[in-house]
């Protein structure tokens, strides 16, 4: 059958683009260990393009104990080695290390917040922002809200958060919707 709904102008034919983006793009995320999932693949992502993340994400899971904060702030050197020979992620040592560290300062925020989805959403006031864009020209790769989220996560100990990977996190989480207006999902979203 062929699907001949409007869908954001970045999306691929690849059936595994259509359905992140059908079905998990831009919808508002508040659990914790999801939104550090992201924060964490959003991170692994710097360089290459999202579909490549995508596509090792089941990956990701397993080499990363599903993302599991505690379990991943306590590698030792042999779990990292490990990791370093997984052809299941993105091999490059600066990223692993960069996830052991994220999970380590993703607990201080545990500590210091009610919750990670709590410190993440006060960059939006606790609800999503909907955008009117026309055309995929008009998306921005930075605001002051991500300037101001990758500033902060930074002060927190948190790297790979530079400002274009924290707007690119606030859409994958829902925190902005960047569906263009002639998609199919922007209204859906918005409700």
């Amino acid at each position: 059958m062929n699907d001949c709904r409007t869908r954001c102008a970045w999306v691929t034919d690849d059936p595994i683009y259509i359905h992140y983006h059908d079905n998990e793009w831009g919808v508002p995320i508040y659990d914790d260990r999801l939104l550090f999932e992201f924060l964490i693949l959003e991170g692994a992502q710097a360089g290459l393009n999202w579909l490549t993340i995508l596509k090792r994400r089941e990956n990701y899971r397993l080499a990363f104990d599903n993302f599991n904060a505690e379990k991943i702030a306590n590698y030792d050197e042999n779990k990292y080695n490990e990791l370093l020979v997984n052809s299941g992620i993105i091999r490059n040592r600066l990223k692993i290390q960069s996830t052991i560290t994220n999970a380590q300062s993703y607990l201080t925020v545990l500590r210091e917040f009610r919750s990670f989805s709590d410190y993440i959403w006060q960059f939006v006031d606790g609800k999503p922002i909907h955008n009117n864009w026309k055309s995929h020209a008009q998306v921005p790769t930075n605001t002051v809200l991500s300037d101001a989220m990758s500033k902060n996560l930074k002060k927190r100990g948190f790297k790979f958060v530079g400002s274009t990977i924290c707007y690119a996190y606030m859409q994958a989480v829902g925190m902005i919707n960047d569906h263009l207006t002639d998609c199919y999902r922007y209204k859906e979203v918005r409700r």
